[in-house]
């Protein structure tokens, strides 16, 4: 099996993020994609949204694909360090199975100021989503397997913001944006 987790605020879940998983599943014959928001992620200070409702926004996007599945394992007040959940998800898999992290060039080219980053790269493989032509820098010890991808340059913030402003962004799956409203967030 191939399995590979991505991770995020997902603050909210956009278009751009399941584009991106689609066309990791489909280049790497990817079994499964755990969407998995972080509830406290340690690069970012805070996020405006509480966990409940970003999970409830992925678990709506993920109904997209039968391959995309929302996992509640950072779920909780501790730091949401990508090295635990790697080894929440290694554990569950055979000896014979695949794990891939999917991140962005922006993201991974910080991979070596993660927290225990050398244990990090030896438990998964990286599906590394950049632009054509843009650049990054390799560790020795990663195993990495670029994505380029030409999906639309979507960001939660920007999505944020025009959701404050009383819009409706295209860039939302329906069904969140439907949540969002009802739930009355992003005011």
């Amino acid at each position: 099996m191939k399995v590979a987790i991505f991770g995020g605020t997902f603050d909210p879940i956009h278009s751009a993020h399941l584009t991106v998983a689609r066309e990791a599943a489909d280049e790497f014959h990817l079994d499964r994609v755990l969407f998995v928001p972080a509830a406290n992620p340690p690069h970012k200070t805070e996020t405006t949204t509480p966990y409940g409702h970003r999970y409830a926004m992925v678990e709506m996007a993920c109904a997209a694909d039968p391959r995309f599945v929302a996992s509640r394992l950072e779920e909780g007040s501790d730091k949401s360090f990508s090295l635990h959940t790697i080894q929440k998800v290694r554990a569950t898999l055979g000896a014979d199975d695949r794990l891939y992290f999917l991140i962005g060039a922006d993201a991974f080219a910080e991979i070596e100021t993660w927290y225990r980053a050398e244990d990090v790269m030896e438990l998964v493989e990286f599906v590394v989503v950049t632009r054509p032509g843009h650049e990054y820098e390799t560790p020795p010890r990663a195993r990495v397997h670029r994505l380029e991808t030409l999906a639309l340059p979507v960001s939660s913030s920007e999505i944020r913001q025009k959701l404050a402003a009383g819009e409706s962004p295209g860039e939302l799956p329906p069904a969140v944006l439907e949540y969002i409203k009802s739930q009355r967030l992003y005011r």
